[in-house]
């Protein structure tokens, strides 16, 4: 009788032990399944970063501000004579 139900504890045991893996093994997945999907976004995040940095260092060339100061807004250089120089 106490070794019945001893063998009947220790199977008990055993099926809660292995449902415990099971279920561990199942987060685990959902977890790396959640890292993977991060982990892409991030480098998505990461191209698009680089590209807006290429972006920005292009519209802010000198050349580039020249060009639209000119054509846009009409701006130019000072002439020699329009120059001031303040001392104090």
């Amino acid at each position: 009788m106490i070794r019945g139900l001893l063998v009947a504890a220790l199977v008990l045991a055993n099926v809660a032990s292995a449902l415990l893996i099971v279920r561990d093994r199942h987060e685990h997945r959902q977890a790396f399944i959640a890292l993977t999907r991060l982990e892409k976004a991030r480098d998505d995040l990461n191209i698009e970063f680089g590209r807006l940095q290429l972006e920005q260092a292009t519209w802010a060339e000198s050349n580039r501000v020249d060009q639209v100061a000119r054509a846009q807004l009409g701006m130019a250089f000072p002439r020699t004579e329009d120059v001031v120089v303040v001392r104090r």
